[in-house]
């Protein structure tokens, strides 16, 4: 029932800047996320619930990933048939039917086409043989060998939090979750412990706890808080074992200190600097500062450091600077010259959200002790890589 072109509509709106996660045109509504460099898009005529709605755009791009290893432009364009068999099962006449990697698996028929290895590296003799590439999470279930039994296990955390204009923390939370892929063989059951250590509740000495947690239907955790302890059934695919939020005092992972310059009423200056507040081991990665900026500004002059690269949005007078690779213990800065069609408060500028990737580091006491196998087959003991 909608009109011929809707995607068209849709594509003028992504060339003027990333639309909003949901809006209007022509009595049509449009709901979308970004995944992979690609948008997944739901459109409507009635009003439906935006939250239903993303959720399923959320279990849709796990399925996909489930059967295709991967989503990018390059995977999807190889496997555009399997894709759209995909969407066709989970989606009927316009009514979700089923988002399990299981339930759909009789009725899909085609096969991944995935990336051939063009020339095989030989791994040194002093490397663990029982080590496998880091894509091996990544390849699609229907290519598991019959006699392969492997189970990603990896801890997402995202840190929320906001300072003040001196650079000094107001308010800081922790959102994590735990994720599993699973390519075990008749889905045997798992046993999943963690730090005997921590803690639920709120603490008045301001010592990070769990304050809110939720878990996958296919999750017993009854064992869980006296004994810190998951049993887990999983599925095939990928999903989530654990939802947590923690609250509380903690060390943060970069400081922002911004200094705001009026040399005149129709010229700003802006200073952040940014300083790493974590070993200098570790390096974070795809980092990238948003900074707002005030709505009467004209034109934008950065001065950035080499190699950093720095962009300035006109239509949500926005600049973003992005970083390479920012390691522990460093310090960054950047200049922005403002140029406004009147006087601006300092109220005005900002806030500036930042967005970065640190692997192999947590920020709660959150951990994973072991993983326990309990069915598989005695004739093959598992390894831990």
């Amino acid at each position: 029932d909608l009109i011929k072109g809707t995607n068209e509509i849709f594509f003028r709106k992504v060339k003027l800047g990333d639309p909003w996660p949901v809006f209007n045109v022509e009595g049509i509504n449009f709901l979308h996320i970004k995944r992979g460099g690609l948008y997944i898009v739901v459109t409507s005529r009635q009003n439906v619930s935006p939250a239903f709605v993303f959720d399923l755009l959320e279990l849709i791009v796990k399925v996909i990933k489930d059967y295709l290893g991967v989503l990018n432009e390059e995977a999807l364009r190889k496997n555009f048939v399997l894709a759209y068999e995909i969407i066709d099962e989970i989606i009927d006449y316009g009514n979700a039917q089923s988002t399990s990697t299981e339930q759909i698996k009789p009725y899909i028929v085609n096969e991944a086409t995935t990336e051939e290895k063009k020339f095989e590296i030989k791994k040194p003799k002093f490397l663990n043989p029982n080590k496998v590439s880091y894509t091996a999470a990544n390849k699609p279930i229907t290519k598991t060998k019959k006699n392969t039994n492997e189970i990603f296990v990896d801890v997402v955390e995202r840190v929320n939090a906001l300072f003040n204009s001196s650079g000094y923390i107001l308010n800081s939370g922790i959102q994590g979750c735990i994720k599993m892929k699973s390519y075990l063989q008749g889905n045997p059951q798992l046993r999943l412990g963690f730090n005997p250590d921590l803690a639920f509740g709120s603490s008045p000495y301001g010592r990070p706890l769990i304050e809110d947690c939720n878990f996958h239907e296919c999750v017993n955790h009854n064992e869980f808080e006296d004994h810190k302890v998951l049993t887990i059934n999983p599925p095939a695919g990928e999903f989530v074992v654990m939802n947590y939020r923690i609250m509380g005092d903690y060390q943060t992972l970069f400081r922002i200190i911004p200094v705001v310059d009026h040399m005149s009423p129709y010229k700003v200056e802006l200073n952040l600097r940014v300083q790493s507040c974590f070993s200098a081991d570790l390096a974070a990665t795809k980092v990238t500062l948003k900074i707002q900026l005030p709505k009467v500004t004209n034109s934008v002059n950065f001065g950035a450091p080499k190699g950093h690269t720095t962009e300035y949005h006109e239509l949500k007078k926005r600049a973003e600077w992005a970083i390479p690779k920012f390691k522990g213990g460093e310090e960054h800065s950047l200049n922005l010259s403002l140029s406004v069609s009147r006087k601006c408060s300092q109220k005005e500028i900002g806030p500036v959200a930042m967005v970065f990737e640190i692997a192999n580091h947590g920020v709660s006491n959150m951990q994973i002790k072991y993983l326990k196998v309990s069915e598989l087959s005695h004739t093959k003991n598992p390894t831990r890589w």
